[in-house]
């Protein structure tokens, strides 16, 4: 079975012949430990890669978002680094007062996909492939305008802010639009949306505003035939039914911090959990047992004809031993 198929059948619940897996990867970890990325990545290969952009037009950026120093990435947002493999902050904010809305300029170049090299790249792959853009509204609306100053925004609600999401939101639908017009298998959009034990904001405030944005990130999928992802970090047990009602897949989400009794309760067999091993403390911290045990307590409480798949983040802290047990133990559990 190739991996493209092995993980159609995983998020269609249709009873895969093993996990399907996928190594998230930051660039700390391959700075770090070369050679044991290197084992894991021959060892365990991905079922699920990204499309490369294959841009006609390189968007401009400045710098290196991995190194120490300053990056500037292509929609002219500044990120400085302290640490050399981990992306840094915006310090400086492109609009740090509402007059300067005009300095926002959405970065055409990223919609300049070659879509021959795309269709090419995945009819030569066996993998389930995604586009190779994850647009990030929430986050965006940060990376322009600074996260204090955001949470002012969503409490104020000033029509400037109106207009800057909106603007976010159109270049977000010509992006996928773009995607979904080639022959990848999949689309993805990200925000990170959880504290440690609830939302940034409310589900209520929420849903008003994002959860319209995000529904129609879905219809472009579906309308395509893809299948459609999101990742969003921290406790994001408040909105998981609001994502499954809009269409959504696969959701990559930390389900330790939420709780595995609780997301079995309520949404096993009803979306695919898109990992993950506890990276706060099990994969910086834990013994080979405790990560079996995770493994098989994931799969206990979640699998269910499908609807599991072993992404494990290798970031800062992670033990490699940790990573290669928890590839290794998804690889024997059914």
């Amino acid at each position: 079975m190739t991996s493209r198929k092995l993980v159609t059948k995983t998020l269609e619940f249709d009873n895969p012949e093993r996990i399907p897996r996928q190594l998230w990867l930051l660039r700390w970890a391959e700075i770090n430990y070369p050679e044991q990325v290197s084992k894991i990545k021959t060892t365990f290969p991905d079922d699920i890669i990204s499309s490369p952009n294959f841009l006609k037009t390189s968007p401009q950026t400045f710098g290196d978002p991995y190194i120490s120093g300053t990056y500037k990435d292509e929609w002219g947002c500044e990120f400085y680094n302290k640490h050399e493999g981990i992306m840094g902050e915006v310090k400086s904010p492109l609009i740090q007062n509402w007059d300067e809305l005009s300095k926002v300029s959405p970065p055409s170049e990223m919609l300049t996909v070659d879509k021959e090299k795309v269709n090419r790249f995945c009819s030569e792959s066996e993998k389930f492939i995604l586009a190779g853009a994850a647009p990030r509204p929430f986050e965006r609306l940060q990376f322009l305008r600074g996260t204090e100053n955001v949470m002012l925004d969503l409490a104020m609600q000033p029509t400037e802010l109106e207009t800057l999401i909106g603007t976010i939101h159109q270049y977000n639908l010509k992006l996928l639009e773009t995607w979904a017009e080639t022959d990848v298998d999949g689309l993805m959009f990200m925000d990170d949306w959880g504290m440690q034990n609830s939302l940034l904001i409310s589900p209520d405030h929420w849903r008003r505003l994002f959860k319209p944005m995000y529904k129609e990130y879905v219809d472009i999928a579906r309308s395509k035939g893809k299948k459609i992802f999101m990742h969003s970090n921290g406790y994001i047990y408040d909105i998981m039914e609001d994502l499954i009602e809009i269409g959504l897949d696969a959701l990559s989400s930390q389900i330790f911090c939420i709780g595995l009794d609780k997301l079995s309760e309520k949404f096993r067999g009803r979306i695919t959990f898109w990992g993950e091993i506890d990276r706060q403390n099990l994969l910086p911290e834990g013994s080979s047992k405790e990560i079996r045990n995770a493994v098989e307590d994931i799969c206990g409480k979640l699998y269910k004809n499908g609807g599991v798949i072993a992404q494990v983040q290798f970031g800062p802290g992670a033990k490699p031993e940790n990573i290669y047990t928890a590839f290794e133990a998804f690889n024997n559990i059914l």
